[in-house]
């Protein structure tokens, strides 16, 4: 690896971290796909860093589950769907009557749904 990746791996890596700890705290950001892209790219830059977000708790599992088996369990399925469903709701009602955004939320929710869907569960 070239001396210049490693530092802009952890650069990134860390502001990733930071977007899915926001996301912990704000429901329209996600977390957990933020916490899956830290821990890509701390695996390509500081494997230390890496073991630290497979070890936290909240985020561990999921992240773990991902990396190594790219699965997502049937309880974090439906939990990212209702999420997903009741923020695109939310959101939707905070932009009416802006129907060009009502149809963007929409597209993306479902998109986003059919994604986690797609995915194994074990």
């Amino acid at each position: 690896m070239k001396d210049f990746h490693k530092p802009l791996l952890i650069t990134l890596g860390c502001i990733s971290f930071i977007l899915g700890v926001i996301g912990a705290l704000l429901p329209v950001v996600p977390t957990t796909p933020f916490m899956i892209l830290a821990a890509y790219l701390f695996s390509k830059s500081s494997p230390r860093l890496q073991q630290k977000i497979m070890d936290m708790p909240a985020f561990g599992p999921l992240v773990r589950d991902w990396h190594e088996n790219r699965v997502i369990k049937p309880r974090a399925k439906a939990a990212c769907i209702f999420t997903i469903a009741a923020v695109m709701t939310s959101s939707g009602y905070a932009v009416y009557p802006n129907y060009w955004l009502i149809g963007m939320l929409i597209m993306i929710g479902v998109s986003v749904s059919v994604f986690v869907m797609k995915q194994k569960s074990s």
